[in-house]
């Protein structure tokens, strides 16, 4: 007998619905934060990400001037690690994605969901079962083939680094939201990631900004209103899903990004990135169908 009644599998499957649509949102936001740091764009990572938490804490403030009782923080010292944490995520990933090419950056943040696994094993006492295991290593593998296209070699600099650096605090913030999430919101979660994550940013934004030109401006409006949306999703599927389960679902990411990639950025995909493809989903269904515990 499955371990859930039908109100909780119900709000579980919402949650990876969640997910899912988190995964579409920053796989968008990625491809126009790509084309946004093109030369003759003028916008560097610094600039895209202080624009992302600038518009995100103004969408905060105007949805808690419309909903009453919306902006309800509780656990503070949670809030701003969250938001301290996720301010290095986004400008250590940038600066990878302007320094190295973006399959490699992309190999190595995406070890995020593993290390946010682990540190829930010590954290939260998680015990993910072996068919979670299994389903968060096939996922992974498939995200290497996609993002490597069959070639894992790389060198080793600040790039590189930032990367890691940027999948370790992506880790901790998992796992913060997870934590958070049993006494605030994701509204209230997603405004303290702006505000403490602004500060961490901003000494990144100090070159001169883009001039005139409506064009990459509404483009990188549009960039922050994914990332908003990417966000909320994310945190409100923290409140019913575990970081290992939450792991699986999220290795959905690269490979819708390296999807929108081909029709969006005229990208090519091989047949590398489409065995890749399938094996990831087919480890994030695996994971979905029997990952979860049953009762004695």
């Amino acid at each position: 007998m499955p371990a859930y009644t039908a109100a909780q599998f119900r709000r579980r499957t919402v949650a990876r619905v969640e997910l899912a649509g988190s995964a579409l949102c920053f796989g968008l936001m990625a491809i126009l934060a790509r084309k946004l740091t093109l030369p003759g764009m003028g916008f560097t990572a610094g600039h895209l990400a202080v624009l992302r938490f600038v518009v995100g804490a103004l969408l905060s403030l105007m949805a808690f001037g419309l909903i009453p009782g919306l902006y309800r923080p509780s656990n503070y010292r949670l809030l701003v690690t969250r938001g301290l944490s996720g301010g290095a995520v986004v400008v250590l990933y940038f600066y990878a994605l302007a320094h190295i090419p973006a399959g490699e950056a992309g190999i190595l943040y995406n070890v995020f969901p593993v290390v946010a696994v682990a540190l829930s094993l010590v954290i939260f006492k998680e015990r993910p079962t072996i068919h979670l295991w299994l389903a968060i290593l096939a996922a992974s593998l498939g995200v290497a083939l996609v993002l490597s296209q069959g070639q894992l070699g790389f060198g080793f600099g600040w790039g590189q680094l930032a990367a890691l650096g940027a999948a370790v605090f992506a880790a901790t913030s998992a796992n913060a939201i997870r934590a958070v999430r049993h006494t605030d919101n994701a509204a209230t979660i997603f405004f303290f990631f702006c505000m403490a994550g602004l500060p961490v940013v901003l000494p990144f934004a100090l070159t001169p900004w883009p001039g005139g030109g409506l064009g990459p401006w509404a483009l990188a409006i549009l960039m922050s209103l994914l990332a908003y949306g990417g966000q909320i999703l994310m945190s409100e599927a923290y409140g019913t899903l575990s970081v290992s389960e939450a792991a699986v679902w999220l290795q959905l990411l690269p490979i819708v990004q390296y999807l929108l990639a081909v029709p969006l950025l005229g990208e090519r995909a091989t047949g590398f990135g489409l065995a890749g493809v399938l094996i990831t989903m087919a480890g994030v269904a695996y994971g979905t169908v029997m990952g979860h515990r049953r009762r004695a």
